[in-house]
């Protein structure tokens, strides 16, 4: 995948995100701590507003995390694949629709962007579908 300033990353260059500054802590992005420390109150007014949009009755969580995953897709976000794969899984999303998903981009956005996110999308599912997380404790069922 492309990052700003033409970098390419792969799925393995991210395996280890514990080692990412701020990741491991209460946050859920690297990029929080570094926010929170420098405009507390921007970083809760954001936390705020992106519950709201959490808390949307419809779509389902499911096609809400599907279309989230693919925005992240067309903007060429691994992480936010990833993320948003592995929250769909726990949700229910099989494999099929999490690649299907990402697939239906293809016509407008060109096959590049499926076949570099479809390993990040793998990786998320297949962590979303894990009964443990990353620090070896038990998931909640999905609600």
């Amino acid at each position: 995948m492309l990052w700003k300033g033409g970098g390419a990353v792969s799925p393995k260059s991210h395996e280890h995100d514990d080692d990412i500054a701020g990741a491991g802590d209460d946050w859920v992005f690297p990029f929080e701590a570094e926010l929170h420390a420098f405009a507390p109150g921007l970083h809760e007014a954001q936390n705020a507003w992106l519950a709201q949009i959490d808390s949307l009755r419809a779509p389902d969580r499911k096609t809400h995390e599907l279309i989230r995953m693919v925005c992240t897709v067309i903007i060429r976000n691994p992480p936010g694949v990833q993320r948003h794969a592995m929250l769909a899984a726990e949700v229910g999303a099989t494999w099929e629709e999490i690649a299907g998903s990402i697939v239906l981009t293809e016509p407008a956005f060109g096959l590049l962007r499926v076949v570099e996110a479809l390993p990040w999308a793998r990786r998320g599912w297949e962590r979303g579908c894990s009964p443990v997380d990353d620090h070896g404790k038990h998931r909640r069922p999905a609600t």
